[in-house]
């Protein structure tokens, strides 16, 4: 699959431009560059797993497959780290203080 396969309907491009509205405002402000990367992730991988919903039958080769593994394990290390710095920045140990980070699965 390749970027011009993606379809996506008018909706979700509108929606897609004030998300990117969104962000051009606060250029400059927090992780601009993480932010549209993750936005941009999210919205390929939905898309993606929408096509492969629809035509179970379609498969991945290896190396496809390998880099979706690769990709996981980088964004759980990174959410990973992220929720726990969140965590030790915070004074009180409510709320996210009770989750187990060694046992946090993302997407399964």
């Amino acid at each position: 699959m390749s970027m011009k396969d993606i379809i996506i309907t008018e909706t979700q491009l509108e929606k897609l431009v004030t998300e990117m509205k969104v962000i051009k405002e606060n250029d400059g402000k927090g992780s601009y560059m993480s932010r549209q990367s993750l936005f941009t992730i999210a919205t390929l991988a939905y898309k993606m797993w929408e096509k492969m919903e629809e035509n179970e039958s379609e498969t991945l080769e290896d190396w496809q497959e390998s880099k979706i593994a690769q990709a996981e394990q980088s964004i759980n290390s990174v959410v990973n780290s992220f929720m726990y710095d969140e965590f030790t920045s915070k004074e009180s140990n409510d709320g996210m203080g009770r989750l187990n980070f060694d046992d946090l699965i993302i997407g399964k």
